[in-house]
C-alpha cells in the first residue's frame, strides 16, 4: 500500500490556529482555519484529530514547522522540527507561491504587518499589535454594530457609489464617525466602503509608514477575504493587489515549507513529530514564580500526564535547562542503544 508523505505547518495566534498539510510535491492537501478561543493546546489537538480523520492511517508526516505567537507551545506539543517567527513564515510562503513578490500586506484578527522583500530576501518589516483600528477585530465590531454578517461586509461595500469619509486613526473615533454618518442618512454600502478606506489609510499611515511599497503586492491574513478592503488598497496604492488562494493560512503554509527545507538539508532525516495520536493525550499548562533571584521570573511549564515537557520564561535558564539536559540525555541513551 502506498504511503503518502506530508509536511505539517501550524500557525497558532490569539484569534486563529491555522494548519496546513503539504504534500511532498508542494501541493496543499489540507488547509484548516480554526478559532483558538483562548485554548491553543486543545485547538491544536482538535486540528490533529480532523487531520487524522481526513488523511487516514496510510499517511506519514515527515516534517513539522510551527509559527505564530504560540509557536513555542505548539512546537512542544507536536515535536516540531522548525520553529520560526511569523515574518519569516509569511515571507517564505509568499516567495514560494509567487516568486518575485516585493510587498506583503498581512492583516489578521488582532495584529497586522507589512513585509518588504527584494530578490526573495526580507529587507524591512513592521508590525502593529496595539491599535485595533488596523486589524480584523475593527471590522468585526462595526459589522456587529450594523447588524450584518462579516462575510457580507465586503460584497456590500463594493456597491458603494459615494464612499463616505470616516476618521480611521482610532477605532473609537471611527465608530463615532460611522454613527454620525448613519444619522445623516448615508446608505449602508457607502458607509461600509468608507470603513474599508479608513482601515486601509490607518494601515498605510502606521504599519506601512515610510515603506517602499512596490509590486507585485500580496494581501494575506483573514481580512484578505474582504473584497472591499482589497479594492481600497488598490485605490490607495494605484496598483494591483493579489490575494493568494491560501491567503488565510499563509503563515502555516510557510511553516510547512520551512519543515520541508529542513528535511532536504539532511539525507538521513527523521522528524521529531510526536504523532497524530496526540489527540488522545492530556496536556496541562501551568506557571509559577521563581524566587531564586531578584528577577522573580514567571516560568511557564507544559506537562504531559504529570511529566514536564518544556519550561520557558526564566532569564537564567535555571528551569528550561533542566528539560534540555533530560532531553539530551535521552537522545544520547537512544543513540548508544542503536550503536550497540
Amino acid at each position: 500500500m502506498h504511503t503518502h508523505n506530508y509536511f505539517l505547518g501550524v500557525d497558532v495566534g490569539s484569534v486563529s490556529t491555522n494548519i496546513v498539510l503539504l504534500r511532498d510535491d508542494n501541493t496543499v492537501a489540507e488547509a484548516m482555519y480554526l478559532r483558538t478561543q483562548g485554548r491553543p493546546m486543545q485547538t491544536i489537538q482538535e486540528g490533529l484529530k480532523l487531520l487524522r480523520e481526513k488523511i487516514g492511517k496510510s499517511a506519514q508526516i515527515i516534517g513539522v514547522g510551527t509559527t505564530g505567537s504560540a509557536r513555542q507551545l505548539a512546537a512542544t506539543l507536536l515535536g516540531a522540527d522548525v520553529v520560526k517567527n511569523e515574518i519569516t513564515a509569511h515571507a517564505v510562503a509568499a516567495s514560494r507561491e509567487y516568486p518575485g513578490v516585493k510587498t506583503i500586506l498581512e492583516i489578521g484578527g488582532q495584529d497586522s504587518k507589512i513585509i518588504i522583500l527584494r530578490d526573495g530576501v526580507v529587507v524591512d518589516f513592521a508590525m502593529n499589535t496595539v491599535c485595533a483600528a488596523g486589524t480584523g477585530s475593527f471590522l468585526d465590531q462595526q459589522a456587529a454594530r450594523l447588524g450584518i454578517p462579516i462575510e457580507e461586509f465586503g460584497p456590500i461595500a463594493l456597491h458603494a457609489q459615494h464612499p463616505v469619509r470616516i476618521a480611521g486613526r482610532c477605532s473609537v473615533f471611527a465608530e463615532s464617525d460611522m454613527i454620525h454618518k448613519q444619522q445623516l442618512g448615508h446608505p449602508l454600502p457607502d458607509i461600509l466602503a468608507g470603513l474599508c478606506q479608513a482601515m486601509v489609510r490607518n494601515y498605510l499611515n502606521n504599519v506601512g509608514k515610510n515603506k517602499e511599497i512596490l509590486g507585485p503586492i500580496l494581501f494575506q491574513g483573514g481580512v484578505a477575504a474582504n473584497p472591499g478592503i482589497c479594492r481600497a488598497f488598490e485605490k490607495e496604492l494605484g496598483q494591483e493587489v493579489i490575494v493568494p488562494p491560501h491567503f488565510s493560512v499563509m503563515g502555516a503554509l510557510g511553516a510547512a515549507y520551512l519543515a520541508q527545507e529542513k528535511a532536504a538539508q539532511k539525507k538521513s532525516y527523521t522528524s521529531k513529530f510526536r504523532g497524530l495520536q496526540l489527540t488522545d493525550t492530556l496536556f496541562e499548562a501551568r506557571s509559577f514564580d521563581c524566587s531564586g533571584c531578584a528577577n522573580h521570573c514567571e516560568v511557564v511549564e507544559i506537562r504531559q500526564e504529570n511529566q514536564a515537557l518544556a519550561r520557558w520564561g526564566d532569564r537564567c535558564g535555571k528551569w528550561s535547562s533542566t528539560i534540555t539536559e533530560k532531553r539530551d540525555a535521552k537522545g544520547a541513551e537512544k543513540a548508544a542503544a542503536s550503536n550497540s
